[in-house]
């Protein structure tokens, strides 16, 4: 009777990830629908965001939120209500002590630094953990407590925004590359929690969330597997504040605070649940996307000053749709059983990716292009009847042109051909793993397009870091 009841929490997640046709839960088609939405209008807004420079600034400035909400997922799939509500000042915390101490000199390297950073997020966290487990006090209240604590600490620390980041990490907050070392960070980051899902300490984790008591008769060690979850949610915690610290490249005792409240939106919207027991790493990582998206689309438009009251009410409004579809899931499982969000993933990117390709495509100098390579090719025309079978000619002008423009509309037909074909296999019942070769045509095709239009030059100025980051 006991293994019954511990094995079926587990049954009950693998069933609905069969229904699904993936590895992943149906609370993943709220937030792909909503990233996709925003990213759409988005670039309809602001071409520029599909730049090097565009998203280089998108990686920057969301990462911080990002290993927020990791932070949060993992304390809060340990159950109990244990939602960090200190997370935005804890991040504050990090980010004025690292500057403090850096301009003291006793750290700088950036192996001090980051030691120093994990190791304080996971100091708090551990005695956020043993308050829960000895003391026994609810886990809203010693965040409530940790939240105000840490919120008049941060102001005896640095009493103002000042101070200068390391030398070595100024360069990190331009957000003009795709590749930075925040993008790394955030990758590996994400690797991690993946690699941490496939161990048994996660499914404890998971057991431990969804029912405590079940847990502990079932042999979990309860006490070690919170104090673990804790400890985990100290580094994201600190590498967040790293990434903070590198985004505004100097100290902010009151900036960090409002990373509690968008962090905890972005796990919910991302599918987790503040009940315990379930959490992706790609839900939250969708989550936080959205609320950037949300605030890079309104800073598109001039609100004068209610920016900030309508940044709010979107949140809000995000937050609640998103839970008027949780609520309406088990009715659409009912009606689409082999849905997969996966698949719905990949066949969203082609739509988007075809808006994308539209809105930045040059129409202006289509018939120039046009005219150029036809007269290009009446007088290429000698050296190509000359050419012999295995021989290469070399490329006019009037050939990079015309191939430029072509290259567009290629990219644009095979996309076009995959949408029908992945829509027809969402709601078909084919077997996921009988159609991975698909999957993977797809998604490299969309690399490839991507790849193609970040290394095409924008006239579109790009919105600021800075007023982002605001």
């Amino acid at each position: 009777m006991r293994d019954a009841s511990v094995g079926a929490i587990p049954f009950q997640d693998e069933e609905v990830d069969k229904a699904s046709g993936s590895g992943t839960t149906p609370y993943l088609l709220m937030p792909i629908t909503v990233l996709f939405l925003l990213l759409i209008i988005a670039v309809i807004r602001s071409p520029s965001l599909m730049t090097s420079s565009g998203i280089g600034a998108a990686i920057i400035v969301s990462a911080p939120l990002i290993l927020a909400t990791y932070a949060l997922m993992t304390s809060v799939t340990a159950g109990r209500g244990t939602v960090d509500l200190a997370i935005g000042p804890l991040i504050g915390f990090i980010n004025v002590s690292v500057i403090q101490l850096t301009a003291a000199e006793v750290i700088g390297s950036p192996v001090s630094v980051f030691v120093f950073a994990i190791a304080l997020g996971i100091a708090y966290q551990l005695l956020m953990a043993a308050i829960v487990i000895y003391v026994r006090v609810q886990p809203i209240i010693v965040s409530l407590s940790g939240f105000l604590a840490l919120s008049g600490i941060n102001l005896v620390i640095l009493p103002r925004p000042g101070g200068l980041a390391p030398e070595w990490m100024l360069s990190w907050g331009a957000g003009v590359n795709i590749i930075s070392p925040v993008l790394i960070i955030l990758i590996l980051a994400t690797l991690g929690w993946l690699l941490f899902s496939q161990t048994a300490f996660y499914t404890h984790l998971r057991l431990m969330g969804s029912d405590e008591r079940a847990a502990y008769t079932s042999g979990v060690p309860i006490t070690i597997v919170r104090f673990g979850a804790h400890a985990i949610a100290g580094v994201f915690a600190g590498l967040s504040a790293i990434t903070y610290t590198a985004l505004i490249s100097s100290g902010d005792p009151s900036q960090g605070t409002t990373y509690t409240l968008i962090a905890v939106t972005a796990l919910v919207l991302g599918g987790t649940s503040l009940a315990g027991g379930r959490g992706t790493v790609m839900g939250s990582l969708f989550g936080a996307l959205n609320l950037y998206l949300i605030t890079y689309v309104l800073a598109t438009f001039n609100f004068g000053a209610v920016q900030s009251f309508v940044t709010d009410l979107a949140y809000g409004a995000i937050l609640v749709a998103s839970l008027l579809l949780t609520t309406a899931l088990p009715f659409i499982q009912r009606h689409i059983r082999n849905f997969s969000p996966l698949l719905y993933f990949v066949a969203l990117s082609v739509v988007v990716f075809g808006v994308i390709l539209h809105t930045t495509f040059d129409y202006a100098s289509l018939g120039a292009a046009a005219d150029a390579a036809t007269d290009a090719a009446k007088l290429a025309l000698p050296a190509q009847s000359f050419a012999g079978p295995l021989e290469v000619v070399s490329l006019q002008a009037g050939d990079a042109q015309f191939s430029a423009f072509a290259t567009p509309l290629i990219y644009a037909t095979i996309l076009i051909i995959a949408l029908p074909i992945m829509v027809r296999v969402i709601f078909s019942n084919s077997d996921f793993r009988n159609i991975g070769f698909l999957v993977t045509i797809v998604v490299t095709s969309l690399l490839l397009l991507s790849g193609y239009l970040i290394t095409q030059d924008s006239d579109v100025s790009p919105v600021p870091t800075q007023e982002l980051a605001e």
